[in-house]
């Protein structure tokens, strides 16, 4: 398995030193990759932030591409746990390739649409860097043929001041995933950072890696399993520069990244081939909408569960291999838009088609924007309750009450209680809870009385309702006599 993700490793130390012959695609004399190399190491950057929750603080690292003068960097989605609060994001440092310098810098937010982290340097390390556009094609960028050789940039440790290496792979293939996408035989760069061609001109910006799948066999298991192996610092597959390069300039408007466009079809699945068959649509594509949510565009509109969205705009979904890369697709063509705008959609329901148009809408809030409060003495964290979360327990908007466990602190009364995280709590001390002001209150309360030995909780987790009592302020036991 180690042989089969073989690739060479050079440092700029040795790049430096060594005249690395090639031959250029266009057939022309051997191009420079040690000029070439330490003209474009300039463009990629090691990112640091600090992760405070209410039990730790912890560092993070990402690696992300600088878009622009302004010191504009993008990192990819993973470079940043999902639902992560804006606020629980600290302390942002941007260190250049092999120098251990740290510089401030500041989170500017998520992109919805292509899924960046944008992240903005300090003033002073703008004239360090050189964004990655300058070694972009100056009219349509050049697509690599199979084959062709590429090569990219690596990141080592914190501990070996980010000492940027070399990798070199040949394209195997390109698909449309939707976005034209191209996986080279192996790892080709790091996630998020650029792939080159042979003459440093961009060719694309590589994606978080995939996964790997091998057969392991022991005495165990003789009759093999199978073993997913993904490498998170290196990657095989990029997506093409004339598809990532306009998206530089989405630089969000907030650190939540609104406004978000939201149709509310949700639970999409690819057209069964066998039911285009059935229908007679041939080789159509479609997306099949699992249910609509209540009080959403789609909603508005009239859309219904199990209608089958076969077009936009009078634009026929495109067929892709496989054939659940629609779904990608139909999302993506909702995120690039804006609230406000309108959506035109033919979907098959039953034998007819019918025509809806929606007016997009922003998004209710997200689980990452909810307001949250750690209650130490209690041991736990409540957040506000949110659409997605009356989504996920089958309720009607205007049902939604009480507030969420976020956070369960260790051997804390919560926790002896039996609390855990994302239990809904529904009522406080035989009181329901109509909002996330009143839950404050009279968890402020319980916290705050030192004569209080209990605060009663009715909580619903999967289904199942419970009253928990978290025992406080433990009586002292009785003196002997």
């Amino acid at each position: 398995m180690i042989a089969a993700r073989f690739h060479r490793v050079l440092s700029a130390a040795v790049l430096a030193c060594a005249a690395i012959p090639r031959i250029a695609a266009s057939g022309g004399p051997p191009a420079d990759l040690p000029a070439l190399w330490a003209e474009r190491a300039k463009c990629v950057v090691a990112v640091e932030y600090t992760v405070e929750t209410e039990s730790e603080r912890r560092s993070m690292f990402g690696y992300g591409t600088v878009v622009d003068s302004m010191g504009t960097i993008v990192l990819p989605a993973g470079s940043i746990e999902a639902n992560l609060p804006p606020s629980q994001l600290k302390d942002f440092k941007v260190f250049l390739p092999g120098d251990s310098t740290a510089w401030k810098a500041t989170y500017l937010g998520q992109d919805v649409f292509t899924g960046w982290h944008f992240v903005r340097a300090e003033a002073k390390v703008r004239a360090q860097v050189v964004p990655v556009t300058a070694f972009a094609a100056r009219g349509p960028s050049p697509v690599p043929r199979i084959g062709e050789e590429l090569w990219g940039i690596g990141f080592r440790t914190k501990e070996e001041d980010f000492l940027p290496y070399l990798l070199e792979s040949k394209l195997s293939i390109i698909q449309s995933l939707p976005d034209l996408t191209a996986t080279a035989l192996q790892e080709v760069s790091g996630p998020g950072l650029p792939v080159f061609n042979r003459d440093g001109v961009l060719v694309g910006l590589a994606l978080e890696s995939g996964e790997q799948q091998f057969q392991e066999y022991s005495q165990m298991s003789r009759g093999g399993e199978t073993v997913l192996l993904v490498d998170v610092e290196e990657s095989s597959i990029f997506e093409l520069a004339d598809d990532v390069l306009p998206n530089f300039n989405r630089i969000p408007g907030d650190v939540d990244g609104r406004p978000l466009a939201w149709l509310g079809a949700d639970g999409l699945e690819p057209m069964d081939r066998d039911v285009a068959n059935f229908l007679n649509l041939g080789a159509q594509s479609g997306a099949v909408v699992s249910e609509v949510l209540a009080d959403s565009p789609a909603a508005k509109a009239g859309m219904q569960g199990h209608d089958i969205i076969l077009a936009i705009d009078g634009k026929a979904l495109p067929r892709f291999r496989p054939d659940r890369v629609v779904v990608d697709y139909l999302e993506k063509q909702i995120s690039r838009r804006r609230p406000g705008d309108l959506m035109r959609l033919t979907v098959l329901r039953g034998a007819a088609h019918v025509e809806i148009t929606a007016r997009l809408e922003d998004a209710p809030k997200l689980i990452r924007e909810a307001k949250r409060q750690y209650f130490d003495g209690l041991g736990f964290t409540v957040r506000e309750f949110v659409y997605q979360d009356a989504v996920q327990r089958r309720l009607k908007p205007g049902e939604a009450s009480g507030v969420i466990v976020h956070y369960v602190k260790s051997s804390s009364p919560a926790a002896v209680a039996g609390l855990q995280p994302d239990d809904w709590i529904r009522e406080i001390d035989g009181a329901p809870i109509g909002s996330f002001d009143a839950a404050l209150d009279r968890l402020k309360a319980a916290s705050q009385d030192p004569l209080r030995t209990e605060c009663v909780l009715l909580v619903s987790h999967g289904g199942d309702t419970a009253v928990l009592r978290l025992k406080l302020n433990p009586e002292p036991a009785a003196a002997p006599r």
